[in-house]
């Protein structure tokens, strides 16, 4: 597992089951590719909301070209996908880039 800057860390189908299914707090997935555009524009803003929410939610990213496994089990289609997983479930999916205010708002459900 690799960690950024921004405070996201890089997870892959090895280590998903860990990082992500078995983790104790939610955890937003971007489902990303180095690519993508979008994907970039998005890992600021995860940034600043993985260090402002770190209390109630882990952010990780994992590319879908390296990690075909993951990518297929959850159906993903497009980059990014943001998902988020509580107690080993995917309990929300988003498609696409979005400001920061925007997506706190759409996650509010889920940091409850």
């Amino acid at each position: 597992m690799t960690t950024y800057a921004e405070g996201v860390a890089e997870v892959t189908d090895e280590d998903f089951g860990a990082e992500v299914l078995g983790a104790g707090t939610p955890v937003l997935v971007k489902f990303t590719a180095e690519w993508c555009g979008p994907c970039r524009q998005l890992r600021p803003v995860l940034g600043a909301i993985a260090a402002e929410e770190e209390a109630r939610l882990r952010v990780v990213e994992i590319d879908v070209d390296r990690n075909p496994e993951t990518t297929l089990r959850y159906g993903v289609l497009a980059t990014p996908t943001l998902m988020v997983f509580r107690a080993g479930e995917p309990v929300k999916s988003l498609v696409g880039a979005r400001p920061k205010r925007r997506l706190l708002e759409e996650l509010a459900d889920v940091l409850d």
